[in-house]
Parts: structure tokens; C-alpha cells; sequence
């Protein structure tokens, strides 16, 4: 007769293999630092590359101080960065794919960048426009 296999077995038997191929082919920190002058977080990976990207990029360190931003540590075999005194944790991976906060955020984040963003043309055009005594109004409905 045939033993039948439990369900959770399967499970855990599936986490186990995923679990592998990501300690295989996932990015992994051997060290880590952050360097105050220039405000970057600098990954130094387990293949030998590395990656750095501005911390005040990331929407959990915003706001936090150069100190609390140099107290990283490599947790979870090299996938994640912790920060104890914000109780942050990033996963490696997910910021060298470029994602540094929710998708809210993240859309938030740029559009606020980019209506900051000065250029000549926009200087150019903002004057124009005042000289023609500003926004045009909207009517309403339509």
C-alpha cells in the first residue's frame, strides 16, 4: 500500500527549494556602509560587484539621521539590511531591482521630483505666461 504523503510535507518541501534557488541566484551583501557626505548606502555583493544608491531615496530611512543611517547590518544570509535604531529592514534584491518603497510612494515620490525639475525652456515658459497675466482659468464644465 502506498503511503500517502501529507500535504504540509509538500509544502515545506517547496519552500525548502525555492528557498535554495534564491540563496543561489539572488543578490546577497557580503558588507555594507553608508557614507555621510555623499548620503549613499554602499552594498558590497557576494559576487564581487557592488551597488550603491541614496539612502533618502528609500522611503523608510527618510527623515533619519546620519547616525541611525550608519548603524546597517547584513541580515538573513546577506538578503536583507537592517537598521536596529529605525527598525528597518530592506531587501536586497528588491533595492538593486530599484524598488525603494511602496508603489504609492514610489509614484508620489516622482512626481513631487519632478515638478521641482527647472530648465531653461520651463524658466522660459513660466515668464512668458506671466507676462500674459498668468494661468488661464478653468471654466467650468468643460
Amino acid at each position: 500500500m502506498a503511503r500517502k504523503t501529507d500535504p504540509r510535507e509538500d509544502d515545506l518541501a517547496a519552500a525548502e527549494a525555492r528557498g535554495e534557488a534564491l540563496l543561489e541566484g539572488a543578490p546577497r551583501a557580503s558588507a555594507v556602509r553608508y557614507d555621510a557626505p555623499t548620503g549613499r548606502v554602499t552594498i558590497d555583493l557576494a559576487n564581487g560587484c557592488a551597488y550603491s544608491f541614496p539612502a533618502r531615496l528609500v522611503e523608510d530611512l527618510q527623515g533619519a539621521t546620519d547616525a541611525q543611517l550608519a548603524a546597517i547590518i547584513i541580515d538573513g544570509l546577506g538578503l536583507n539590511l537592517h537598521w536596529p535604531a529605525l527598525d528597518v529592514d530592506l531587501f536586497v534584491p528588491a533595492l538593486i531591482d530599484g524598488v525603494f518603497g511602496t508603489s504609492a510612494w514610489t509614484t508620489r515620490e516622482l512626481a513631487r521630483r519632478a515638478g521641482m525639475a527647472t530648465s531653461p525652456a520651463k524658466s522660459a515658459a513660466a515668464r512668458a505666461n506671466g507676462t500674459k497675466g498668468g494661468r488661464p482659468r478653468k471654466v467650468a464644465g468643460g
